[in-house]
């Protein structure tokens, strides 16, 4: 499969368009040799085309220099990624399916659109000869079940060139006639009477606004996280986290049957990336120092990486089967069901927020007094229990919501630093249990939770600082 970013913008033009000079528009120097392409576009999607509605188009094409399979998913800012496959069969490949298989689970993709464009492209060079972007004038005709569109629009896509080349010929066809678009791409416009919907007429509650944006998290990262990328790992994992904390701070918004066993599932997927995420971090942790101590610390640390390497491709394995197993699927569903729904007046939120915070508060305190780890642990998922239901009301609390919530990010790491130290330790005892240089390793990490535990009264006092929390109480 070959990827691609893709960066255009597109204009809406009158039949009677002629394209405009464009030398001397941002080192534009020469604006020739036109191409003629007759392209042929189906395009797939879900029998309610939830595909589009997330921002995705699937489409077979014939004709042009990269006919084949695309799915087009979103990017990095403006621009968007595009994922190509060659061939011609009547089937979705395999490899572009599970890309949007969070998205669509089990609905077949059907055809949903046709677009036959007569396209005139013209490559835009400068005096080096470079490709600066391509400008395409389009004849498109749409069809989508009995409705029947014609229209004529411009494109114009980077290829070596910047946004300045954009602009500069963005000014020029608007001084011409163009227009913006009348929608983000071609299949939209073809599809726009099904894709309308009626706007929904609710009070935005908060709860429910954060439920959603985990569950889009965990969608919009299961691609990536599938390749095995680190930080995607990382953010479906977060964000599983959060959704799960979210059912347990603020359970009597979510009425029901099943919230419970929701919430152990969602553990579960939290589990499967965390088996890949976390030995990529204690690898980090642990080789940090370790080769430049000195010649006789590379076989230790050599069988630290080895030994995480193993864990993590085990890992790996683990998450790709769960993530195509049913029972993911299934929950991914009941978060729809769960979250999609208009929730009940449960109460105040922050009311919520300052009780599970309190309880963190009491727990830490008990913990520092005893000195016990086990006990420091638990006060640590508590703040972070804590902190994400702070997390929910910030958007409309303003910078003192912020606040708290940096506050209490900086001790959940404190304390996460001293529980990582202790997990740390007790790796080394696995790997190497009966060597001298593990042990060396092992003091290290006994020495590093001890420095962590010094600094954590201070991040409690910073967290509850009057001007940090009197907000919440406010509220």
């Amino acid at each position: 499969m070959e990827t691609a970013t893709e960066n255009e913008r597109k204009y809406d033009v009158p039949e009677t368009f002629e394209l405009p000079d464009l030398t001397g528009a941002a080192g534009i120097a020469q604006a020739d040799g036109a191409e003629t392409h007759d392209l042929d576009a189906t395009y797939f999607d879900t029998d309610d085309l939830r595909l589009m509605k997330n921002r995705r188009t699937l489409r077979r094409r014939s004709g042009g220099h990269d006919a084949g399979w695309h799915l087009k998913t979103p990017g990095d800012g403006d621009g968007r990624t595009e994922h190509r496959l060659p061939g011609d069969s009547d089937q979705v490949p395999d490899e572009l399916r599970a890309l949007v298989r969070t998205i669509v689970r089990r609905r077949p993709l059907e055809p949903v659109a046709r677009l036959r464009t007569h396209r005139v492209e013209t490559p835009l060079r400068d005096k080096k000869g470079r490709t600066l972007a391509l400008i395409a004038q389009d004849q498109v005709r749409a069809e989508s079940g009995d409705d029947h569109s014609a229209w004529q629009e411009i494109e114009v896509e980077l290829v070596d060139g910047d946004e300045r080349v954009l602009d500069a010929v963005e000014k020029v066809l608007f001084k011409a006639g163009a227009t913006p678009a009348a929608g983000p791409s071609k299949v939209a416009r073809a599809l726009a009477g099904r894709l309308e919907e009626k706007p929904r007429k609710e009070k935005v509650n908060p709860v429910s606004r954060y439920a959603r944006e985990q569950r889009d998290a965990i969608t919009e990262h299961d691609p990536a996280a599938r390749r095995g990328e680190e930080e995607a790992v990382h953010k479906m994992r977060v964000a599983t986290r959060r959704l799960r904390s979210t059912l347990k701070s603020f359970r009597h918004w979510f009425p029901g049957e099943g919230t419970a066993e929701l919430g152990d599932d969602l553990r579960w997927l939290a589990g499967v990336l965390g088996a890949v995420r976390d030995p990529q971090v204690l690898e980090v942790k642990l080789l940090n120092g370790v080769e430049e101590s000195g010649p006789e610390f590379i076989p230790a640390a050599q069988r630290i990486r080895a030994a995480l390497e193993h864990r993590v491709a085990k890992g790996r394995e683990e998450l790709n089967a769960a993530l195509e197993s049913d029972r993911y699927l299934d929950l991914l569903d009941r978060i729809d069901a769960l979250v999609d729904q208009p929730l009940p007046d449960a109460g105040d939120p922050a009311e919520r927020a300052r009780k599970v915070l309190g309880k963190a508060d009491d727990r830490l305190d008990t913990a520092l007094a005893d000195g016990v780890d086990e006990e420091l642990h638990d006060a640590r998922k508590k703040y972070k229990q804590a902190r994400y239901a702070v997390e929910v009301l910030a958007p409309d609390s303003g910078r003192s919501a912020k606040r708290l919530v940096k506050a209490l990010t900086a001790l959940q790491d404190g304390l996460g630093a001293h529980q990582d130290s202790s997990i740390a330790r007790e790796t080394l005892h696995e790997i190497g249990p009966d060597s001298f240089h593990f042990g060396v390793l092992y003091g290290r990490q006994e020495a590093v939770g001890k420095e962590t535990l010094i600094a954590v009264p201070a991040l409690v006092r910073a967290s509850r600082r009057k001007k940090v929390r009197r907000w919440l109480v406010k509220a």
